[in-house]
């Protein structure tokens, strides 16, 4: 050992023991003060941050370090599905650890994320037989992107013009750069442009913006004539196409007219266009049904799973193909076809314990049938909202909602981003114990699937009083 070695490890001793007994002593303005200067937070202007640290939650409640409640209103950033604390959740992660916390799924495997990945295709559509596990919702976009070009380039007769993608206009898939390309908020992604690649942007079927001449009847087949003729001229050159099934989440819940998806699908089929279905969001009973490509009977080339598939407790992704294009990527070692991607934290135990345990209480607490009664209250109490004169429209699909406010009615002219008018209302409705986080003008609701009747009143009440608070009325 060197001098300046032996030097050092004293010194770094005392360092790590002053710094933890400074953290174990802790004052609440003390933690504040630490999440304000040395937290960086997604999406969050931090010269404007102010600290709000939650501490502890219980079933749809989450609890401040100063003892405050706050009902979850999007659900812990929409992936919460039965609930924090959830006993049988706990116990699972619990019953894991005392086997093993974490190893790696590369050349090697775990007996309880083998088990979650034979439950989900399972349940999957129809066709998606195999499972690649990663991070985060992304990642799961990211592999789709990767496996797609591939697919192209080793399947028994390559197609190695096909290196574009298709992707809707206001997409959000993630923030890595692959799934950052096929994204379309400028807000979010314009100052990456540079490290972008080029997009086939299609039109999105916005049914609150319809262009002249088109009807709420007509919209579907517009839109989807549109797609057909970006596919007729740019097949030959295309990998695949990245939708977000029945929602579009970050665009502003944007919900698509009944049989677009399924149309998307036809045309993916009749173009040689891989379909990659995005629903990391939607998944997981969020729109109704487990998983949103079943109201139209889709089965996709990719299925890419996130946020709830843990039901909101630990992070994991995954991306489902068909055989079809597993089959493309075996191989010889010396032929190198192997997917050359990989995630340290891959299909990680601990997860993919909670994960099975999640699907098991889809069936025990009969989630999905409960739901019915949970999505009238909901357009219930949308539909009181939609006569606020500031309320250009609102959004539905299963428990999921947007409201979104606009300047003028009548021209649909939004509020100028720049004054906030979503944020201030969110913390208006903080007030009455409510906690949102809205997209620009359009105020989001997605508490956990397990919210009560009772809680979903008090998450509305409180939109209710911010809309009020913040515009006057």
């Amino acid at each position: 050992m060197t001098q300046l070695q032996s030097d050092s490890l004293p010194q770094a001793s005392s360092r790590l023991a002053a710094s933890g007994e400074t953290v174990r002593n802790a004052s609440p303005e003390d933690l504040e003060r630490w999440d304000r200067e040395i937290v960086w937070h997604p999406f969050t202007q931090m010269a404007e941050y102010e600290p709000l640290l939650i501490e502890r939650a219980e079933g749809c409640t989450l609890y401040d370090i100063h003892g405050n409640a706050y009902l979850d209103g999007v659900a812990s950033l929409w992936c919460n599905v039965h609930g924090h604390r959830h006993p049988r959740l706990d116990a699972a992660i619990r019953e894991q650890l005392s086997r093993v916390a974490h190893t790696t799924a590369l050349g090697a495997s775990n007996s309880t994320t083998v088990k979650l990945a034979k439950r989900l295709v399972d349940l999957a559509p129809e066709g998606l037989n195999h499972i690649y596990f990663s991070d985060d919702g992304s990642t799961a976009v990211e592999v789709a992107l990767k496996q797609a070009l591939q697919y192209w380039r080793q399947r028994p007769e390559p197609r190695h013009e096909k290196t574009r993608y298709a992707a809707l206009a206001s997409a959000y898939h993630g923030d890595t750069l692959g799934s950052v390309s096929v994204g379309g908020v400028a807000r979010f992604h314009a100052m990456f442009e540079p490290l972008l690649f080029d997009v086939l942007r299609i039109p999105a079927p916005d049914m609150y913006r319809l262009p002249q001449g088109v009807t709420p009847e007509t919209a579907c087949d517009y839109y989807l004539s549109l797609l057909a003729q970006q596919f007729e001229q740019h097949h030959h050159e295309l990998a695949a196409i990245v939708v977000e099934p029945l929602v579009q989440g970050a665009a502003g819940m944007v919900v698509h007219p009944g049989g677009y998806l399924r149309g998307v699908r036809e045309l993916c089929t009749k173009y040689d266009v891989l379909m990659i279905a995005d629903e990391v969001a939607v998944g997981f009973g969020r729109t109704g049904t487990m998983f949103a490509c079943e109201q139209e009977g889709v089965s996709p080339d990719f299925l890419c799973l996130a946020k709830g598939i843990t039901a909101g407790y630990m992070p994991l992704a995954a991306t489902l193909t068909t055989t079809e294009i597993w089959n493309a990527f075996l191989g010889s070692y010396a032929e190198s076809k192997s997917f050359f991607h990989g995630h340290t934290y891959a299909g990680n135990p601990l997860a993919a314990a909670v994960g099975l345990a999640s699907l098991d209480v889809f069936e025990e607490e009969q989630t999905l049938q409960r739901l019915p009664e949970k999505v009238a209250r909901l357009q219930e109490r949308l539909a009181q909202l939609a006569k606020l004169p500031v309320v250009g429209d609102v959004r539905q699909k299963g428990l999921l909602a947007g409201i979104e406010l606009v300047r003028d009615r009548a021209t649909r002219e939004p509020f100028p981003w720049e004054e906030k008018r979503g944020i201030n209302v969110c913390l208006h409705a903080r007030q009455r114990g409510v906690l949102l986080r809205p997209l620009g003008n359009v105020l989001v609701v997605m508490p956990p699937l397990a919210v009560s009747l009772a809680e979903l009143d008090q998450i509305m009440d409180a939109i209710q009083y911010g809309i009020t608070s913040e515009f006057g009325l």
